[in-house]
């Protein structure tokens, strides 16, 4: 893995927080950060930021013209990346949308439309998987790429004794991902699982 200095700063720092469970593995990110200069991605959206890390070494990793839209709900930690984000010269390249995600999707499906992106990122409130998978492929390009986090979920997915609501919705995220032929998926067994579809 490589890792320049501000985005080792940034998930030290995370790590330090109670909700470090919540950061996105750097190899992961750097799956992503491969994945995306493969398919030339230059619109890129995230539902989940945290800490922004992931937004970060995407940033890092794309050209001057590539932007990046965030959506997250939380000031306080989204303050962080943001502070990182400045310090690594990307901030331009970033736009944080806070407030409730769905929201926010939908509002760019009507100032941006259908087709608009190249690339997303979720990895947000489980309950919402399906919901937020649906706006995000609506605002992918034919030929983007749809990522989602968290699809193993620590194994729980396949054991039947346990059934919360995040575990619950994740099931049915993986099953409807599947059975969808809009979509080419791969479940990635890096992380807590990865979950890739290739919009057709």
């Amino acid at each position: 893995m490589r890792e320049d200095a501000v985005s080792a700063a940034l998930r030290e720092k995370t790590q330090s927080l109670p909700q470090r469970g919540m950061l996105s593995p750097p190899e992961q990110v750097q799956l992503l950060t491969v994945l995306a200069k493969l398919i030339g991605a230059k619109r890129l959206l995230e539902v989940g930021t945290f800490t922004g890390y992931t937004a970060l070494r995407l940033a890092l990793a794309l050209p001057d013209d590539a932007r990046i839209t965030c959506c997250d709900v939380n000031g306080e930690w989204t303050s962080i990346g943001a502070e990182h984000w400045r310090r690594a010269g990307v901030a331009e390249k970033i736009t944080l949308r806070l407030g409730p995600a769905l929201a926010t999707l939908e509002e760019l499906l009507t100032l941006d439309g259908e087709g608009s992106f190249d690339f997303a990122y979720i990895d947000a409130d489980k309950t919402n998987y399906l919901n937020y998978y649906e706006c995000c492929l609506r605002l992918l390009r034919s030929g983007g790429l749809l990522a989602v986090d968290n699809v193993m979920w620590g194994g729980s997915v396949i054991d039947r004794q346990v059934n919360d609501a995040d575990t619950r919705a994740i099931r049915v995220f993986n099953t409807a991902v599947r059975a969808d032929r809009r979509v080419l998926p791969v479940m990635v067994p890096v992380g807590d699982g990865l979950t890739l579809a290739y919009k057709h």
